[in-house]
């Protein structure tokens, strides 16, 4: 393995100090000087082979900055839900590191769910810290691909179904992740909302339903100053998105003024020319001319490496275009590793623990709390946890958001370490699922190997069952392949390993049943009535079994909501009512290999979809309960009316009126009465989340202007406010509004 090189500032600084007395310390190395002043100087010292070099990988994460001048290496890392451990020069095998562990924090579809960008902020602070002290120029995350569908393997990773919810929490991830000098890159932008076939998928879809729902989280992370951003691997308008015409020149660099660098996903880059002239600004994690997977030494022959070379000196190509790449990879490198001050960060500390611990409970959703079956009461002596997900270590497998951790705490031991005193807490295993825990090198050590039949585990399930106080079932999905995992999508909405029979025995035996659901995505519960309580408690990473047992004994009040619907079958998913053209998209009679996939439910995904169809979810879009009640008044727009830049506050009174305090999101929905283009019943236009004392009521203020009234007028090119009459409805979920107002748009 090489040897990560390190190049001293200080010591290039000394070297031109012994050039003269009077030697003027070159600009780019002048931190006094404006980041524009400096990035020029760097540049015009630099020769074209430098230039070329800066913009490809050296290694499988890694590219050489330029060590004539001083300017270090860029090292990226995956993420986003903690960082990875290190990996040799050349291959994907474990570098062998013994120092290289980290705190996993919960997967993004739990930060999500926390519906508290307070907690987004944090996780990125956290999460930058570690990435900070093992010395990475980037951190590969967060993702913001939209939840469109369910059997989506890599919707754990991202936030949501809903474009206004994830654009409001990556902004306070990107900001406390870079504050600590650790660029964000965010991803994967844009359309990667299916692992299956996600190389050759050509996506076709309207520009109003780009711009609406798929685009404005990316926007919102532009906005929000992320410092990279990743291209996806599917295509759109048949051009890879990795370097992409329309996403990236014309979207990106164009309309929304990026100034960062676009990387490619590893293995996402298919074509020199397409890459220079398409908005690619790095290559990572390419395989050309032949060059197997993981084959050493195959960098200078990248796409572009040698072959970019050759077609400048070819002059089928020119500078120009180089240097562009060249300005904004310099830009990341002085605003992360060329920083003098940014902060050393620190690596799993008490204090990253907590936090992980923190977003886990704010993060977990009560779905169902019939009979106040939770929180389990402090008279409890027999507790029955049942479920191979009680025990599975979630943080290894699942593709590049796998981690090596320090520690991961169980459901189990953390049920066990918070059980009341004199309470007995035991264990059934139920069913087999994945018995496995390795991946890249990473093992997890466990032995889940298991003789014994499915029958003969559901029979000792339920026996053990009948003379407990409360049995708590931990399952649902894993990271194994065909689940949550990336590069395959689940094959169905049930759960898998027939767990369906297993809870089902278990509410016959035993009336006060909880079920934990560990998933990033929805799942079918065709027991949803005959189970009491349904908790929703997502890949939680190094503290799960901590977070979930606070939630279960009370230590704390669960106040996540939903980010995505949770639909009774696929019939309820507008993905799915269009037959193959809509997913998993039809592969092409040409020989190409390339797949079209027509999104033809439009700009109505999720909720949207239901309201417009008039389903009834299982579990809606927002929604999520507390051990306490919350009261709503009635919603008061602080005007009637609004026009030109005006802005207008909706007051909520929201007041606990129950015996425990804790915290509700009041979730602020607007209708189009009347619009020239067809729009979805209700939109989420605000939200905010108060904490509450039991008694105690809060004036909930959330205010909108002309961009939350806004469509996508396709042929204007444009976002159109217009005037008439709209509704604002105060809810606790997108099935559940309290309040409802209206208010007027004039000219």
């Amino acid at each position: 393995m090489k040897l990560i090189s390190s190049i001293s500032i200080t010591a290039v600084l000394a070297a031109f100090a012994l050039c003269g007395a009077k030697a003027a310390t070159p600009a780019y190395l002048d931190d006094t000087q404006p980041l524009e002043t400096r990035v020029e100087d760097a540049l015009q010292r630099m020769n074209t082979a430098e230039k070329i070099a800066l913009i490809h990988a050296q290694s499988k994460f890694g590219s050489p900055g330029v060590k004539r001048l001083g300017i270090p290496e860029v090292w990226t890392d995956d993420g986003p839900h903690g960082v990875r451990p290190e990996v040799l020069w050349d291959e994907w095998e474990q570098a062998g590191w013994t120092n290289d562990s980290c705190v996993a924090f919960p997967a993004l579809t739990c930060l999500a769910a926390t519906w508290n960008p307070d907690m987004s902020r944090l996780y990125g602070v956290v999460v930058g810290e570690e990435a900070r002290y093992r010395n990475k120029s980037m951190l590969l995350g967060p993702g913001v691909n939209i939840y469109r569908t369910p059997l989506n393997g890599r919707n754990f990773e991202y936030m949501g179904e809903d474009p206004f919810l994830a654009s409001v929490m990556v902004v306070p991830y990107i900001q406390g992740l870079q504050s600590n000098g650790v660029s964000a890159c965010v991803k994967h932008y844009c359309l990667n909302n299916q692992e299956i076939n996600r190389h050759t998928t050509n996506v076709l879809i309207d520009d109003r339903t780009l711009y609406e729902i798929y685009l404005p989280a990316f926007k919102a992370a532009v906005k929000g100053g992320a410092w990279a951003i990743m291209g996806a691997y599917n295509l759109y308008k048949d051009q890879h998105l990795c370097h992409n015409s329309i996403t990236l020149n014309d979207i990106l660099k164009g309309e929304w003024g990026f100034d960062g660098v676009v990387v490619s996903d590893w293995g996402g880059t298919h074509d020199t020319h397409e890459a220079v002239t398409n908005g690619l600004d790095m290559e990572f994690g390419s395989w050309t001319n032949g060059l197997t997977n993981g084959q050493s030494n195959a960098y200078d022959n990248y796409y572009l490496a040698q072959p970019y070379l050759d077609k400048i000196a070819a002059g089928e190509l020119t500078t120009q275009e180089l240097d562009e790449k060249a300005r904004r990879v310099l830009r990341l490198i002085m605003r992360t590793t060329m920083d003098r001050h940014r902060p050393w960060g620190s690596m799993l500390s008490p204090e990253h623990y907590a936090a992980a611990r923190q977003i886990g409970g704010q993060g977990i959703v009560l779905l169902k709390n019939d009979k106040s079956v939770l929180p389990i009461k402090a008279d409890a002596k027999k507790i029955l946890v049942v479920g191979e997900n009680a025990l599975k270590m979630m943080t290894v497998g699942g593709g590049s958001s796998s981690l090596k951790v320090q520690q991961e705490i169980s459901p189990f031991d953390g049920l066990k370490a918070q059980a009341p005193a004199g309470c007995v807490v035991e264990f059934a295993r139920g069913y087999v699922g994945d018995t496995g825990g390795e991946y890249n090198g990473v093992t997890t050590g466990q032995d889940l190997s298991e003789s014994r039949s499915a029958k003969e585990l559901i029979a000792e399930a339920t026996q053990k069952a009948k003379d407990a106080d409360v049995v708590i079932f931990v399952g649902g999905l894993n990271k194994a392949a065909g689940q949550d995992c990336e590069d395959a999508d689940r094959e169905s909405l049930s759960l898998p390993y027939d767990q369906d029979r297993v809870i089902a025995a278990l509410a016959d035996a035993n009336p006060n049943l909880v079920v934990v659901n560990v998933s990033g995505n929805a799942v079918a519960m065709p027991w949803v009535d005959k189970v009491p309580a349904i908790v929703q408690a997502w890949f939680l990473g190094s503290e799960a079994g901590n977070a979930i047992a606070d939630v279960l004994y009370g230590a704390v009040n669960p106040s996540g909501k939903l980010p995505m619907t949770f639909p009774r079958s696929l019939a309820d998913v507008g993905a799915h009512c269009f037959g193959e053209k809509a997913y998993p998209g039809i592969e092409r009679n040409d020989g190409s290999n390339i797949l079209d996939e027509e999104y033809s439910e439009g700009i109505y995904v999720g909720y949207r979809w239901a309201d417009r169809k008039k389903t009834k979810p299982l579990f809606p879009f927002g929604h999520g309960l507390s051990y306490t009640t919350f009261a709503y008044g009635k919603i008061t727009p602080s005007k009637s009316q609004i026009s030109g830049d005006d802005t207008i506050t909706f007051t909520v009174p929201v007041t606990n009126t129950g015996e425990r305090e804790g915290d509700e999101v009041v979730e602020l929905y607007i209708t189009d009465v009347k619009s020239t283009l067809d729009r979805p019943v209700k939109e989420l236009k605000g939200f905010k989340k108060v904490h509450l004392l039991p008694g105690e009521t809060a004036q909930v203020e959330i205010t909108v202007g002309r961009d939350e009234l806004s469509y996508f007028d396709p042929e204007a090119h444009a976002w159109v406010a217009e005037p008439g009459e709209f509704k604002a409805h105060a809810a606790a979920s997108a099935g559940d509004i309290r309040s409802t107002c209206s208010f007027k748009l004039l000219e």
